[in-house]
C-alpha cells in the first residue's frame, strides 16, 4: 500500500486546539499546493482554536494518465462519472484517512470536532470519508467534486435511513467542463447547501 506524501499544516493561533479541518487536494497536486491556494483565496486562513491539515496523496500509478505516477487518492478507470469505481484502490486509502482522524482523536479532538473536505478528487475522498467511513464528523465540504454513477457512497447512503449524517457544504461550477453540475447531487438524508460559481476550480 502506497504511503501518504508530506503533511502540511496551519497551527491554531490561540492557546488551545479544539477542532481540526482536513483539507484534501485534487489529483496530481499536493498538500502544500492546497495550503497555498487557501492563502491566495483568503490571505489569512487560520483560527484561534482550529488546526488545518493538508495531507498529500500517495504517489501511485494513475490509469487516466496512462499509468504514470501521480499524487492521487485513488485510481480511476477514466475521467468519467460513468466508469465503475476501482473499489480496491479506494479501500487502500481508507486506512490512511482513518489514521489521520485517529491521530486527532488521540490528541483530544473528537470526530464531532473534525471537518473533512477537498477539491475535485479530494472532495470525492471526503464524500467517502464522511458518508461511509466516519459519519460522526462535524461536516464535509467539497469544491468542484464528483462521485461516479452508482458510487458505493450512494449505495451506503440508501442503507442509512434514519442515521445521523454530517452536513455538507458543496460548491460547484455551473459550466464545469469536467464534472457537469447536474451530475453532482447528494441527497438521501444529507443536509446540504450548494453554491454555484463557474468552471472546474477552487
Amino acid at each position: 500500500m502506497a504511503k501518504l506524501g508530506a503533511l502540511h499544516l496551519t497551527k491554531h493561533t490561540g492557546a488551545k486546539h479544539t477542532a481540526t479541518v482536513i483539507y484534501c487536494h485534487g489529483s496530481g497536486s499536493s498538500g502544500d499546493d492546497m495550503k497555498q491556494w487557501a492563502l491566495i483565496m483568503l490571505k489569512t486562513f487560520s483560527f484561534p482554536h482550529i488546526k488545518i491539515l493538508y495531507p498529500t496523496a500517495p504517489l501511485q500509478p494513475y490509469t487516466p494518465a496512462g499509468g504514470q505516477l501521480s499524487n492521487v487518492w485513488f485510481d480511476r478507470e477514466s475521467i468519467s462519472i460513468h466508469a465503475p469505481e476501482k473499489l480496491d484502490s479506494i479501500t487502500s486509502i481508507e486506512k490512511h484517512v482513518k489514521d489521520l482522524i485517529k491521530k486527532e482523536n488521540d490528541a483530544g479532538i473528537p470526530s464531532e470536532r473534525i471537518i473533512v473536505g477537498g477539491f475535485s478528487m479530494g472532495g470525492s475522498l471526503s464524500f467517502h470519508t464522511g458518508y461511509r467511513w466516519n459519519r460522526n464528523l462535524a461536516g464535509v465540504f467539497v469544491f468542484s467534486s464528483f462521485l461516479n454513477e452508482n458510487s458505493v457512497v450512494y449505495q451506503d447512503l440508501e442503507k442509512a435511513a434514519g442515521v445521523r449524517l454530517p452536513p455538507l457544504l458543496q460548491l460547484h461550477g455551473d459550466i464545469d467542463d469536467l464534472v457537469p453540475v447536474e451530475n453532482m447531487t447528494i441527497n438521501s438524508g444529507v443536509q446540504y447547501k450548494k453554491y454555484i460559481f463557474r468552471r472546474h476550480r477552487l
